[in-house]
């Protein structure tokens, strides 16, 4: 009896030690990797399952239909390197100063355009401040392996990927284009190796590859991978077979009489039909399943979260005036929903989200508040300011209604004017710098932007306006200024021209492009290989 009484005490004991034990912290427990991918100047409706009837795109689309889609997904800037500089700091380009592409002319530097434009451009920062603790070293911080493939264009020597946080780099260096070897090896990359038996591979594959090969390499650690792909971007190149296949498919859809539309200062695509494009779009497609079936065949998926966006809309206007971002007007380098708003995707393995769409607004800073949160990381206030962490989204609730505030106080290549924006639940109103005019337009009923709004809501409008200044002035943000030199009558017949002489260029080139006869040379830009 007694030794009965001794055997139940023990087992009590021990079920009372066990169900009193800590729970595993979290520090011991796996986090789940993360794949960024980011594409280049890629539009919103850059994809079928976004509307193209043209572009086909199975592997983002399937990635969609796992993801949450937020149908109001923006940039935090409408060109690259405030973008991306807004992906890794969490902060937007108001506040950490990089406010147009790295290399753009500014000041008195920008006559050197020959556009004769009425403002000068303010100076910007050069670089991704070393001061902030960005994105990759606070995934590094949290343990994570980091990498990084592809386009980086946060500044040279001394600021590159590695400089930053990430562990390896691939390819990452400061240019914003594939300008050292074009989109088919050799690359002639400083960042990134050219190897035997790569001859004629694309660069989306090539990227694809050094990405796969990471993860293989760390499938038993936690990563953080960034998938920067330099596609989309100029200059735009294909294969023969990719161009052929598009070219017919134009075709067989119709080829408009006109493919162009004249707009403040450029031409602006109308209808998406460059087969050199679309088939540039499929290189990338096929990259990004490439990395994905990675994931699956080495048992990663169910634990890798997968964010899918590109860094602007597409490019209509400006470089190689390659898509139309309609319904939404204008692209790249523009302040309209064409140059704002862009694909954005977040695969959550374990929400099962099957391509559920939340229209909240949300935009590119708030990546990193949000990729901590999901990873059970420290959150970092005091550095992605700008962003919230959009896990309550994730987990089916709502958040508060807040603004979005854009600032571009440049012109660029693209055609886009001077401006800052703000946007508050179906409102969006720009500030034109030349003179400062503004305009609101209702998104909910005018998603084209041609009706101005401000004068039958001037409180809205005079709301925002408030809204926009205080937030300017809070972060330091520079303007342009007059230059004493513009002459109006210079700048009508700069543009006057454009209309006359560019307008036509583009209208041959694009039916250059569908000519069955059409060969660019060089091998189809080296991708065929003796």
């Amino acid at each position: 009896m007694k030794s009965k009484i001794s055997l139940g005490f023990v087992l009590i004991s021990i079920l009372v030690v066990w169900s009193c034990a800590p729970e595993e912290s979290p520090e011991e427990e796996e986090k789940p990797n993360v794949l960024f991918i980011i594409a280049d100047d890629y539009g919103y409706h850059d994809l079928s399952s976004r509307g193209s009837d043209y572009y086909e795109t199975p592997n983002l689309d399937r990635l969609a239909g796992e993801s949450m889609i937020f149908t109001n997904g923006y940039t935090a800037a409408r060109v690259c390197s405030p973008a991306r500089a807004s992906i890794m700091s969490g902060k937007s380009p108001a506040r950490h100063g990089i406010t147009d592409w790295i290399g753009a002319r500014t000041g008195e530097d920008w006559r050197e355009q020959g556009r004769h434009s009425k403002l000068l451009p303010p100076d910007y920062v050069d670089h991704l401040p070393h001061e902030y603790e960005v994105l990759p070293e606070a995934m590094k911080a949290e343990g994570y392996q980091t990498f990084f493939a592809g386009k980086w264009h946060l500044g040279g020597e001394g600021s590159y990927p590695e400089d930053h946080g990430f562990d390896m780099n691939q390819g990452g260096f400061e240019a914003g284009g594939p300008y050292t070897g074009g989109y088919f090896s050799p690359f002639n990359n400083p960042k990134m190796e050219d190897h035997p038996g790569e001859e004629g591979m694309s660069l989306p594959e090539k990227l694809a590859l050094e990405t796969s090969r990471f993860i293989e390499q760390h499938r038993d650690t936690s990563f953080f991978a960034f998938l920067s792909f330099y596609a989309v971007h100029a200059p735009i190149q294909t294969t023969r077979a990719n161009w052929k296949k598009y070219r017919d498919k134009a075709d067989s859809l119709g080829i408009a009489e006109e493919g162009f539309e004249m707009g403040y200062f450029l031409p602006i695509r109308q209808v998406q039909d460059n087969p050199v494009y679309a088939g540039l779009v499929e290189h990338m497609d096929d990259a990004v399943g490439s990395v994905l079936e990675t994931l699956r065949t080495e048992g990663l998926d169910d634990n890798t979260i997968v964010i899918f966006t590109s860094d602007h809309g597409g490019v209509a206007a400006g470089d190689d005036y390659a898509t139309s971002n309609r319904p939404l007007r204008g692209g790249k380098g523009y302040q309209y929903e064409g140059g704002l708003r862009v694909p954005y995707f977040i695969r959550v393995p374990w929400l099962n989200h099957e391509g559920t769409e939340n229209p909240t607004p949300v935009t590119g800073t708030d990546f990193y508040p949000t990729i901590l949160e999901l990873t059970g990381s420290e959150l970092r206030p005091e550095e992605h300011r700008d962003g919230v962490s959009l896990v309550p989204l994730l987990n089916g609730e709502t958040m508060p209604e807040r603004s979005l505030v854009w600032h571009y106080p440049h012109y660029g290549n693209q055609g886009g004017r001077p401006s800052s924006v703000i946007r508050r639940g179906r409102w969006k109103l720009i500030r034109y710098h030349a003179d400062s005019s503004e305009v609101l337009y209702d998104l909910e009923n005018n998603l084209e932007e041609h009706v101005d709004r401000s004068g039958e809501h001037p409180e809205v409008a005079a709301r925002l306006s408030s809204r926009l200044t205080e937030y300017l002035s809070q972060t330091g943000a520079r303007f342009p200024r007059k230059d004493p030199q513009y002459d109006p009558a210079e700048e009508a017949a700069y543009l006057e021209k454009i209309e006359q002489e560019l307008l036509p260029e583009l209208e041959e080139q694009r039916l250059e492009f569908l000519s069955p006869d059409y060969n660019p040379g060089n091998n189809w830009w080296g991708s065929e290989v003796d």
